[in-house]
């Protein structure tokens, strides 16, 4: 406990130590040691246009000495870098630094280990939203390419070659400066026997384009500083242009999270069009309805995650929303869609990051980011740390939460062709447990939505540590294995006064004393290899991949026994009427055991490019999953063996290159834990979907989806109407369909949008003869017809007030149903009333440093978030907020 809290302290005083210590640090890092420079000469025009494809003329490469250096340091005009970009080629990797004055822009280059260095003198990185780029793996060959300021007057580009440093050409044209990035090969490859014939040889370079294939376009503004995520792997477990799926996939940035100022996983996919809050325990879990059905599981780099928690964002770079059924690639998993976090990666390069929150409601919150070789030259030996304290009240009467993450990461290069990442993270949570107000009549009780009606002193605690590694080994440029494993352990503990029953004549409200404790552990062991080929003209990336998994827990629930809990009046409360039971005093266990899952996946899948514009998907999963659940109260164990096959067909056609259309077909499956009057379980919960839709990517810069979709999930557990006795039948089915749309990007240089709109239209469409079971054409709780959002922001380029950007956010919500689905015998539903709230941003951006101002609700609407089972937990939304950030990083 004292190491928890001393690492507490060191976060939170380290963000400030590493703001102080900016200049320091910055002038070591500039003066960090120099090898002999070169410089790119004989500059010629380039890019001129022709009828077929631009023409290109490879500038020489020659020594140049420091002299020369010097002259051109001395230059007084300082020339803005006002975008970068990445675009990648069949054999060559193009940097794009975009400018309005490129001819004056005159580089010098060098090489150290594997590093392509190349220092531009009097010129400023200032993109749009930054004034810093990084990405990971760009090409095949190349690790990492970087664009930063190295000072006030230096531009430097690093390129980082996996087995050495790579080879660079030179090009312009009137507004960019292009380099040309060829990864070095080995000695037994042969060089490409032909290039474009409108491209003149370069002199020193042997590499060369092929002339008779379209380029694959990748394009990344900024340290993913914008809004448009090209690429996804959580549907497809390889990197796949998102244009190229035939599945809606929408992908929210790192970009947005710190627009946003977004900590919770229930804030961010507010960006994301039919996916909503669903029950979150209290305060205490993330769980979201996506299309219509509960998501019961994140996935993190593609592994399962374990339990019921708040996930920690602070180390996440993307969040992939994959939309529609997805156990082809995950297993067991509701038909709505799952989301799989992806988290940042250790860099080849310095880069040290800090900021530090705070605002009204006694919020505080600050987090580092920091991250580089730990060698000083062959780069070998990679790291990253994460780190994040956040202590925080509410405008919840007697809520308060107090949370500490530590993510280290360590990345080793075992040789050229092979790399293990190691991972550890601890996270130590423990908020108060808030259950929100309650229901009256149709509507919601007329109370303040300040008001607590719990007693002081509820609390849930959790506590996880998880440990894993990936491996991947590429055996050639057409083969990679890759090999993951992590180790879960949560143990979670509440004990709080659980709302029963209100009086709505007297404002009373039964309550009862109760605590849960459990214990959850978790081995992931997931094993996928990936081959590229060709069957004549026909392109081919084919996954093989093995998953096993064991997931085990032990827990129990006690409760005060009937009666003894004070009730409380929601109009006139008054708390600590009896001291706090002590846990001895919960005699009434309802439940204690124990059970294990083990789980064995088989996937297989083959992405197909028939031609350059049309593409077919194919994939099939098949599982086993085998539970053994003991219950100690009765003394009695129940196993239960399941299985299921599940496949996925799409397909993507490009009529002109900005354009897909697509049409998908996939299938789901869940364990159904119910029992038929025979005391078999029931067969699997399946989901069957069918999509089509249409995605647009316009300019490299702005992409949309537009999809309509239709899912069925059968088996779902009702009544039987033949057995009083609680058994169950599998002719449930719910059925959801509807229309999204989402759009992300720039829209013009220094605006960037995020927007959605989703109408689904949810509803249980079969269902058993017995009283007891939901009624057909029934609404499913929790689900808008209409959910819409918008949030774009806009910053100035140039300028007196260069770096100053504003941001404007809206989120409606039409009217969703709460309480449970209706039955011949009951019927506790009411409304959850639409609302749009209004949300703003103001920020400056200097150098490394940023400052920001968010607001939320600045119209300070009274609104519901949702609920979290029956009438008597509602979740009001917060008013008026206002968070002030200052953050730095270089």
């Amino acid at each position: 406990m004292k190491l928890v809290l001393l690492l507490k302290s060191l976060i939170f005083t380290g963000s400030f130590a590493l703001l102080l210590a900016t200049p320091a640090l910055s002038q070591e890092l500039q003066h960090s040691k120099k090898q002999q420079e070169t410089t790119f000469t004989d500059r010629k025009a380039t890019y001129k246009k022709t009828k077929t494809q631009p023409h290109r003329l490879a500038r020489k490469t020659s020594q140049h000495s420091s002299k020369n250096l010097q002259k051109l340091a001395q230059a007084t005009e300082v020339v803005q870098v006002t975008g970068v970009k990445l675009k990648q080629l069949d054999k060559q990797l193009e940097i794009i630094l975009e400018s309005p004055q490129s001819e004056q822009l005159k580089p010098l280059n060098k090489s150290e280990g594997n590093n392509f260095i190349v220092d531009i003198p009097n010129a400023q990185l200032r993109l749009s939203t930054g004034n810093a780029f990084t990405q990971e793996k760009p090409f095949t060959g190349i690790t990492a390419v970087s664009v930063t300021n190295l000072d006030a007057n230096t531009v430097r580009v690093t390129v980082t070659g996996e087995a050495s440093a790579p080879t660079v050409e030179l090009f312009d044209d009137n507004e960019s400066l292009i380099f040309g990035v060829t990864p070095t090969t080995s000695a037994s490859q042969t060089p490409p026997a032909e290039q474009r014939s409108s491209e003149a040889p370069s002199e020193e370079s042997t590499a060369k384009t092929p002339e008779d294939e379209e380029p694959i376009e990748i394009v990344v503004r900024g340290e993913q500083d914008t809004y448009r995520v090209p690429e996804a792997s959580g549907a497809t477990r390889t990197d796949t242009p998102v244009r190229d799926i035939p599945q809606s996939i929408q992908v929210i940035p790192r970009q947005v999270l710190e627009d946003q100022q977004v900590i919770r996983l229930t804030d961010a996919i507010r960006n994301v069009s039919g996916v909503v809050e669903g029950d979150t325990f209290g305060g205490t879990n993330d769980n979201v309805n996506i299309r219509g059905f509960d998501f019961n599981s994140t996935f993190r780099d593609g592994l399962r995650e374990v339990g019921f928690a708040l996930r920690e964002l602070a180390d996440i770079e993307q969040i992939e929303v994959v939309k529609g059924p997805a156990s082809v690639l995950y297993g067991n998993a509701e038909p709505g869609g799952i989301i799989n976090l992806v988290t940042k990666k250790p860099l080849n390069i310095p880069y040290y990051s800090a900021d530090f929150s705070a605002g009204n409601f006694d919020y505080y919150r600050s987090a580092i980011d920091l991250s580089g070789p730990l060698d000083d030259r062959d780069e070998i030996l990679l790291y990253r740390l994460n780190a994040a304290y956040e202590n925080a009240g509410s405008f919840r009467d007697f809520v308060n939460s107090e949370r500490f993450f530590v993510g280290p990461v360590f990345e080793f290069k075992l040789g050229d062709r092979t790399n293990i990442l190691f991972n550890v993270s601890y996270v130590n949570d423990e908020r108060t447990f808030d259950q929100g107000i309650v229901a009256f009549g149709q509507g919601i009780a007329d109370i303040p939505y300040s008001r607590f009606l719990g007693e002081p002193g509820d609390e849930r605690t959790t506590q996880e540590v998880n440990i894993g590694y990936r491996l991947e080994h590429r055996f050639n440029d057409n083969l990679t294995l890759r090999n993951a494993f992590r180790y879960t352990s949560q143990d979670t503990a509440d004990y709080r006064a659980q709302p029963l029953e209100v009086d709505e004549e007297t404002g009373e409200l039964t309550r009862n004393f109760r605590s849960n404790d459990d214990y959850r552990e978790a081995y992931l062991l997931q094993t996928d290899l990936v081959g590229e080929f060709a069957t004549g003209s026909i392109e081919h990336t084919l996954l093989f991949g093995l998953e096993l998994a064991r997931q085990k827990s032990n827990g129990s629930q006690s409760r005060l026994p009937e009666g003894l809990t004070p009730s409380i009046n929601i109009f006139d409360p008054v708390y600590n009427v009896i001291p706090r039971p002590a846990l001895s005093e919960l005699t009434d266990v309802v439940r204690d055991g124990k059970d294990k899952v083990d789980t064995l996946g088989i996937y297989l899948q083959d992405q197909i490019a028939l031609s350059n514009n049309f593409k077919l998907l194919l994939g099939g999963r098949f599982d086993i999953l085998d539970q053994d659940v003991f219950d100690r109260l009765s003394d009695t164990r129940t196993l239960q063996y399941d299985e299921a096959f599940s496949p996925r067909i799409g397909v993507v056609y490009q009529p002109i290159e900005p354009i897909s259309l697509y049409a998908s077909y996939s299938r789901s499956f869940a364990p159904n834990s119910a029992q038929r009057a025979d005391s078999t379980f029931l067969p699997p919960e399946r989901g069957t979907q069918y999509e089509v839709g249409i995605k647009a990517d316009f300019n490299e810069k702005f992409a949309a989806t537009l999809a309509a979709y239709q899912i069925t999930k059968t088996n779902i557990a009702t009544p039987d109407p033949n057995d009083p006795d609680g058994f169950s039948i599998p002719i449930g089915e719910q059925r959801s369909r509807g229309i999204e749309l989402d759009v992300t990007g720039e829209i013009l240089p220094g605006w960037n949008i995020i927007a959605a709109y989703g109408y689904t239209d949810a509803e249980i469409t079969e269902s058993s003869d017995s009283p007891d079971a939901p009624i057909v054409g029934s609404r499913v709780p929790k689900v808008p017809e209409h959910k819409a959002s918008l949030w774009t922001t806009y910053q100035l380029l140039r300028g007196d007030l260069e770096g100053l950007g504003f941001g404007l956010g809206l989120y409606y919500l039409s009217d969703r149903v709460g309480g449970d689905i209706p039955t011949l015998t009951s019927d506790d539903t009411f409304t959850l009333p639409s609302y749009l709230r209004t949300d703003a941003t103001i920020y400056y951006k200097r150098d490394n440093w940023r400052a920001a101002i968010n607001f939320e609700n600045i119209f300070g609407v009274r609104y519901i978030e949702s609920f979290n089972f029956g009438r008597n937990t509602v979740i009001p939304g917060a008013p008026f907020t206002v968070v002030g950030t200052l953050s730095i990083e270089f």
